[in-house]
């Protein structure tokens, strides 16, 4: 079955005219995905029951479920989506004030294998789809709530550019969410072919997971440094406009006596030269066999406050969710390998 979430209006209109159907229809189906949300083919009561019986021949909505949740302490809300052949991924709900905000995935796994990053740990398992991404937004009972979108759950979007450049474009066009570009970032460690169709195709926000400025220091935590070197990435951000609506952020996990340092601080100044942005400094939890230690408390606004005298803007993440295994990738592993462990053979 093919799934019509997460379709742009000009494929629907290819599936209703394949199907016979008035071009118009697709206005009509589309509206009723991403405006009514519906998960049936059978609900959409302004199509004909023949054209409705038609279309659910060939096609569904593409709708799953979480299989399980996780709610912390502090609202936080981890879902956990299963995604075929005993493979899950993670969306993270994040209610704070006025705002809420998901955390989505965009691939089964990670390519990148980034030290500090227990989803690289899975290895890659696969694309995702435009339907699986949207149905992360879609399929959790805070939809309607959403105020912002952020893709930096498990995976590198710029890895799943294709896929990633449909979804923008169902959540901002006027047939699908309508959202503000403003309302959503995309992070990614720096895939130059990827991210440069981003940068030129898209209006969202960029952020990028930088976590060292020092080129040898980077490459031991983030093997994408070798082949896409974060001076090469900065050459092609700095070719677009930041000074308007757009913003480019920096994600900096601070590693304790590692990457926190006043020569830390002053090659940051070096390297961002010029650009309008905002360093986020992130806590690091231990993550099983990374030898990887996060800053205490002291330590970090230590390092904030070197930047800021600096005239970097720069502010520290707040940790949300711990007690529910919130980081990434952590949930769905242990439930990838619960599985596993049930399915050997017994003996």
């Amino acid at each position: 079955m093919q799934q019509l979430l997460g379709m742009t209006l000009d494929q629907l209109k290819q599936v209703v005219t394949g199907l016979g159907m008035p071009a118009f229809t697709a206005k009509q189906v589309a509206d009723w995905l991403y405006k009514k949300k519906v998960t049936s083919i059978d609900d959409m009561k302004n199509i004909s029951k023949v054209n409705r019986e038609k279309m659910a021949a060939d096609f569904e909505i593409g709708c799953v479920p979480p299989s399980d949740v996780k709610e912390s302490v502090d609202g936080t809300k981890k879902y956990l989506f299963p995604v075929g052949n005993g493979k899950y991924i993670e969306s993270v709900y994040i209610p704070d004030k006025d705002r809420a905000t998901l955390c989505v995935s965009s691939q089964v796994g990670c390519k990148m294998n980034c030290l500090f990053c227990n989803t690289g740990k899975q290895g890659f398992s696969g694309q995702l789809s435009p339907a699986d991404i949207i149905n992360q937004i879609q399929s959790i009972p805070e939809t309607d709530k959403l105020t912002n979108v952020v893709f930096m759950g498990m995976g590198e979007p710029m890895d799943n550019v294709s896929n990633l450049l449909q979804v923008l474009d169902v959540l901002t066009a006027d047939y699908g969410y309508a959202w503000s570009p403003k309302r959503i970032t995309v992070s990614s460690v720096g895939l130059i072919p990827g991210l440069k169709r981003f940068l030129t195709e898209s209006s969202c926000h960029l952020a990028i997971s930088l976590h060292s400025p020092f080129a040898d220091e980077r490459l031991g935590i983030m093997p994408v440094q070798k082949a896409y070197p974060a001076e090469e990435v900065l050459d092609l951000i700095r070719q677009f406009d930041f000074t308007g609506q757009r913003r480019i952020s920096f994600e900096y996990i601070v590693f304790k006596g590692l990457n926190d340092t006043q020569e830390h601080a002053a090659e940051l100044k070096r390297l961002l030269h010029g650009l309008p942005c905002l360093i986020n400094l992130i806590r690091f939890h231990t993550i099983p066999g990374v030898p990887l230690k996060g800053a205490n408390d002291a330590e970090m606004v230590n390092f904030q406050n070197m930047l800021l005298r600096r005239g970097i803007n720069t502010t520290i993440r707040h940790s949300r969710g711990q007690d529910i295994w919130a980081a990434c990738g952590l949930l769905s592993t242990m439930k990838q390998n619960q599985e596993a462990k049930q399915q050997m053979p017994k003996g």
